[in-house]
């Protein structure tokens, strides 16, 4: 009988380490990620409701010369109110939930050798994916580095950076459901240092 393959869920505030922690994992183990984001980014695309109901709340200011999505042009909207951050999690949360599950699906059905699922999601918690999780690790970092970290990363300013942060669950809460609580206030060798601590506790 084929070992149940466990899946961890990846959490954290943007610029935590989410993303570092994934390809940390994937160069020690044989894991099968799936990134929120990335679904995110492609639902916006591919998904026709999701792409009827964006233009229908946001307005034709959002699209392209050839009526695709501008992703920066939404973010720009996004981002100018708390409000809007609420509108477009409602459009896209219940699809994004469903195409992770159904790559949770599509893997154990067919029984390849991963020794983890991890699901990368910023709002793992919030969605409720924490959920269908074996375990879940959070990655955390001083507010003043997430804030480094986001300018470098997506070249955003003060405002988005706080409205973003702010939308996303607070540490004290997330804790709560947390197995692993790993912090990245170094640089990267002491990150992964850390990671490579935990895998190899659990052999």
């Amino acid at each position: 009988m084929d070992k149940k393959i466990k899946i961890i869920g990846v959490t954290g505030k943007s610029g935590s380490g989410k993303s570092s922690l994934c390809k940390i994992l994937c160069s020690h183990k044989k894991i099968f990620l799936i990134s929120a984001d990335k679904i995110a980014h492609e639902i916006i695309l591919y998904n026709k409701n999701v792409y009827m109901s964006l233009v229908k709340i946001f307005g034709a200011e959002i699209l392209n010369e050839n009526s695709s999505i501008n992703r920066k042009k939404l973010s720009d909207i996004v981002f100018k109110s708390d409000e809007n951050i609420k509108k477009i999690n409602l459009i896209t949360h219940k699809a994004i939930i469903f195409e992770i599950k159904s790559e949770i699906e599509t893997v154990l059905l067919e029984s390849k050798n991963y020794d983890l699922i991890v699901i990368d999601a910023p709002l793992l918690i919030e969605t409720g994916l924490n959920k269908i999780c074996d375990e879940i690790w959070l990655v955390c970092a001083k507010k003043k580095l997430l804030e480094q970290r986001l300018i470098l990363r997506d070249n955003i300013n003060q405002e988005k950076i706080n409205m973003r942060l702010r939308n996303q669950i607070k540490f004290d809460e997330a804790k709560k459901f947390a197995d692993k609580i790993i912090y990245n206030n170094g640089n990267l060798i002491d990150f992964e240092n850390k990671i490579k601590k935990i895998l190899g506790s659990e052999k």
